[in-house]
């Protein structure tokens, strides 16, 4: 048994990946769901409000918020994305013993979804979901690219944040996906500025008219009506948030920066260990038939980066720990590749007539 282990220790390694998620699931129903839950109980009462889209999804179907529900919907959410992500990754690699290695280190990541299960109840995943169903859909018509818009305006809805964590990456997608593999003429141009402009109007509109309205304590009296059980006042603890200006985020921000920066050298760590995963997508991107092609990718991977990079400076203490995600990796799971692709690149070959 240890030598068939140590000849493929794939499936060990999934196995023990497998046994790590559940224990931190386990771990996470201990805890207390500060921000989740009471992002839960935030909908639109007072009027259009940041963050509140999810809370007023929940609100149209209980009166009343159990705390149980944070889990029951950050597990059910989780789930699905692991099924999207095993279809999408069937689909662009296939699923043999030939593709377990590359598997097990998406997969096993801890930037993926072992950090979606340590943030149980976070909405981060959301977008990742949604991001892999565009890789997923067609995109040959104008109609992707409207999809594709919403769900930007979905996310921002959602939290604002994400015009910089998954916004980015969608743009990236539909672009690759659609622009690059359609043309660009004079109809999805046309629509694809329109949508462009459209969630960058939302963004501004959430960032700078979010903010709920009326007295704070009215407001904390609200969501106190809202949960199952009142008496948990200590979970409403978050709700300065939605008060908060952009200029007070970006001043917490900078004094909790020094803190934050403790954790760089072990990013740095995950980082390094990726390094066969990085080398195997440096050569996927290589693969690829035109130079004009090469060029999009590494640009868009450049620019997706930089978002991501402003984002970890920009968000505040209960959001940028948990901001380090697998961006690079969604990236390039937009290719679903021919047979004849699948096989250059597996093979490491020089070949240049394989397509986006």
């Amino acid at each position: 048994m240890n030598l068939r282990a140590r000849e493929n220790p794939w499936r060990l390694m999934l196995a023990i990946n497998i046994a790590v998620v559940f224990g931190v699931f386990l771990h996470k129903l201990t805890l207390a769901p500060y921000v989740p839950y009471i992002h839960l109980l935030v909908d639109y009462h007072f009027g259009f409000t940041k963050r509140a889209l999810v809370g007023a999804v929940v609100s149209l179907f209980t009166d009343k918020v159990p705390v149980w529900l944070v889990f029951a919907l950050g597990g059910a959410i989780w789930l699905i994305t692991l099924g999207l992500f095993v279809q999408l990754f069937r689909r662009t690699f296939g699923f043999g013993r030939e593709q377990m290695p590359l598997f097990v280190f998406m997969a096993g990541s801890p930037f993926f979804l072992k950090n979606f299960a340590h943030t149980l109840g976070h909405f981060d995943i959301y977008g990742c979901a949604l991001a892999i169903c565009l890789l997923l859909m067609p995109a040959r018509s104008v109609g992707y690219v409207l999809l594709a818009a919403l769900f930007s305006i979905v996310l921002i809805l959602i939290h604002h944040i994400n015009v910089l964590m998954y916004v980015p990456t969608i743009a990236v997608i539909v672009i690759l996906r659609h622009y690059l593999a359609q043309g660009i003429n004079r109809q999805n141009a046309l629509v694809g500025i329109v949508a462009l402009a459209d969630v960058g109007v939302l963004f501004i509109v959430v960032q700078f008219y979010g903010s709920v309205p009326v007295p704070y304590d009215e407001f904390l009296r609200h969501l106190q009506g809202r949960m199952a059980d009142p008496a948990r006042t200590d979970l409403l603890s978050f709700g300065y948030i939605w008060y908060q200006p952009l200029s007070k985020e970006i001043s917490d921000t900078w004094q909790r920066m020094p803190s934050n920066l403790l954790g760089v050298p072990v990013f740095v760590l995950l980082i390094w260990l990726h390094t066969p995963l990085w080398q195997y997508f440096a050569r996927l991107i290589g693969a690829l038939a035109f130079e004009t092609h090469r060029r999009v990718v590494i640009a868009a991977i450049i620019m997706v980066s930089v978002g991501y990079l402003i984002m970890c400076r920009e968000s505040g203490a209960t959001d940028s720990a948990r901001r380090s995600k697998d961006h690079d990796l969604r990236l390039d799971r937009h290719r679903h590749p021919t047979p004849r692709y699948r096989t250059a690149v597996l093979s490491h070959s020089r070949d240049r007539r394989t397509r986006t």
